[in-house]
């Protein structure tokens, strides 16, 4: 097998990553945005509807953060090849036909969708913390740093919730 030598990215092709993945995250995050109120509607556990509620409040701050990072860096969000991130939003957000008389089943497919958004949140959030470093964005890095914190709470407050609803 032959070596392979790596080569460092230049820092336009760094910056059209960082564009690329800032515009998946923030299309995701506004469709997140615009749509979790519909799943404090369908959940029952009322523990869950508060989770729901609070990173609801977190989606709200990181949309506005990812904006600050548009302006800051002078760029304007474009819609570009968002489909694979939405299409699983979209998934998330599609309530399941259990029946009406088990609500548990719905409750614990909206803890695992919101688990499975807030993991593609952490991923997305650390690889545009790493891309933002290497460009020396620091403003946006820590704005990124504050969201990647939130996600990873929300992600916890959840198993929190799984944990308790499904012990309960």
């Amino acid at each position: 097998m032959e070596a392979t030598t790596l080569q460092s990215a230049s820092p336009e092709v760094l910056k059209q990553h960082f564009i690329h993945h800032l515009n998946r995250v923030y299309f995701g995050k506004k469709y997140v945005k615009e749509h979790l109120p519909n799943l404090i509607e369908l959940a029952t556990f009322k523990k869950l509807k508060q989770g729901i509620e609070e990173t609801w409040i977190d989606i709200r701050n990181q949309v506005q953060r990812l904006e600050n990072i548009y302006q800051l860096l002078d760029l304007e969000p474009a819609r570009e090849n968002c489909v694979p991130i939405i299409a699983v939003f979209k998934d998330a957000f599609e309530p399941q036909d259990y029946g009406t008389d088990n609500y548990l089943l719905n409750d614990i497919d909206i803890i695992l969708y919101l688990q499975l958004l807030e993991h593609i949140n952490l991923t997305s959030y650390r690889m545009l913390k790493v891309l933002a470093a290497a460009l020396n964005y620091k403003e946006a890095e820590q704005m990124l740093l504050e969201s990647f914190d939130e996600a990873s709470d929300n992600d916890k407050l959840f198993l929190m919730i799984a944990d308790e609803y499904v012990k309960r």
